[in-house]
């Protein structure tokens, strides 16, 4: 898709970032972790009794432990527990699911691990909620999800949308505010562009009311070993493209449109691990398959702040394990801007767009070194009321420069009128616009990575 375009940026809902300073990098290096995990804690409920007794084990038979040492095993530095609520689960929160998390920090101490949860989101489906550590991080998380969360009250309903920005606007008061990823947004969707559960006006609404906490979605769901449904989108009118999530994988769809009109409105990748393939579930376990990689020094405030803006890309079956996106003027080196980050520039000037990336020494856990087969720049903006307009380049391999294990690609273009934004995406396939996946395809063989973006703002 190409289009002669000028892109106004309407740059509402959206904190200041700026290029960071070289001092603010030192010590940074990509760090792969997993916001997605479930344990024995994302229990069952006998409701035959009054309140639902809690079932250890329900949906998931390993334990916080045992987790922990699949994902540093698997090469993650981080990893976020998320157990599924229910009626009066901040209980088991609290009593259960906190101690097995010091149990697990202290076995697996090499792993970095966050308190969290799978949000049951009012009026939507489900986020993963990353709580800040600090001493308080037991007693927030509880209050979340016995004040807000959808499938806590044992009587009634939390169902509606209030609620929702009831709880966003608690959670943007606390001194150390958590974060949140809308989980698998279009896994209700009915067919390509019908959306179910997750409407692009709930996430507009939701990161409005907390840009800094609800800060973006899995571009990529979990759930990538099934052979049946990939990810576990069952309808086949509205599968998953690659493995990614129709609102990421369509160019100028809804992330594209949520960029255009200027949130900072990030993209993730998860296992969402609850039983691993070996043993007859639909998983992979954490750092198996799906990984989202921050840009961060490996403490736990560093890679929270890498995540709270977007300083990541995300990538299945270790097609690559570094990128470097970075739009600079092109008449001037030392103005430039990083995932995450704006470069402001004049109007009529031209600006350089570069990616790099890493291809992994090393075999990924099927056992194979995929071969990158194209990569391709993605240019976007506000359409003037008909959604984004875009322009897209590819570049196969004849058009790269390799440096050992390093690929690297320009392109130089117009700075757009009234500003825009740059992504990168590419895969292991031939496919320039990803496949609806279908029953039976085996997952190592259809492998992507999609950046995060660069913002561009014109300034006159």
């Amino acid at each position: 898709m190409r289009h002669v375009f000028f892109l106004p940026l309407v740059a509402v809902l959206a904190w200041p970032m700026v290029s960071e300073a070289a001092d603010d990098d030192a010590g940074r290096s990509w760090q792969a972790g997993d916001h997605h995990v479930h344990s024995e804690w994302s229990v069952d409920w006998d409701r035959r009794t009054t309140p639902p007794t809690p079932i250890r084990g329900g949906d998931s038979s390993y334990t916080r432990t045992h987790n922990a040492r699949q994902a540093l095993a698997n090469g993650l530095a981080w990893v976020v527990h998320t157990d599924h609520g229910g009626p009066g689960h901040s209980a088991v929160t609290r009593d259960h699911a906190w101690p097995a998390l010091l149990d697990a920090r202290r076995e697996v101490p090499g792993l970095i691990q966050f308190n969290g949860m799978e949000f049951d989101v009012p009026a939507g489906e489900h986020a993963s909620l990353i709580i800040a550590p600090g001493p308080d991080e037991r007693e927030q998380l509880v209050a979340i999800e016995r004040d807000y969360g959808r499938s806590e009250p044992l009587q009634g309903s939390r169902d509606d949308g209030q609620t929702m920005l009831d709880a966003l606007a608690h959670m943007r008061s606390l001194p150390a505010p958590p974060l949140m990823f809308i989980n698998h947004p279009a896994r209700t969707a009915t067919a390509m562009g019908r959306w179910g559960d997750v409407a692009p006006d709930e996430l507009r609404a939701w990161h409005a009311a907390a840009p800094q906490v609800l800060v973006g979605m899995e571009g990529a769901p979990g759930h990538q070993a099934t052979r049946v449904h990939r990810g576990l989108y069952r309808n086949a009118d509205a599968p998953t493209l690659g493995g990614f999530d129709q609102m990421t994988a369509t160019v100028g769809g809804i992330w594209d449109t949520l960029l255009s009109e200027g949130h900072r409105f990030w993209i993730t990748a998860s296992s969402d691990s609850h039983i691993n393939q070996r043993d007859g579930g639909s998983d992979f376990d954490p750092g198996q398959y799906s990984k989202p990689h921050v840009w961060a020094r490996r403490d736990a405030e560093d890679i929270l702040d890498g995540l709270r803006h977007g300083r990541m890309f995300a990538v299945t079956g270790d097609l690559i394990d570094a990128l470097e996106l970075r739009a600079t003027a092109n008449d001037d080196e030392a103005r430039s801007a990083t995932m995450g980050g704006t470069l402001s520039m004049s109007p009529g000037a031209s600006m350089r767009v570069e990616l790099r990336v890493r291809v992994p020494a090393s075999a990924n856990h099927a056992g194979r070194h995929p071969v990158l087969d194209h990569v391709e720049l993605i240019v976007g903006g506000p359409g003037g009321g008909n959604g984004p307009v875009m322009q897209t380049r590819v570049f196969g391999a004849s058009d790269w420069q390799v440096d050992g294990a390093w690929r690297s690609v320009s392109w130089v273009l117009p700075v757009p009128t009234r500003g825009g934004f740059v992504r990168a995406r590419g895969s292991s396939t031939a496919e320039v616009t990803p496949l609806p996946d279908v029953p039976g395809e085996d997952p190592w063989q259809d492998l992507w990575f999609y950046s995060n973006p660069v913002f561009v703002e014109a300034v006159r």
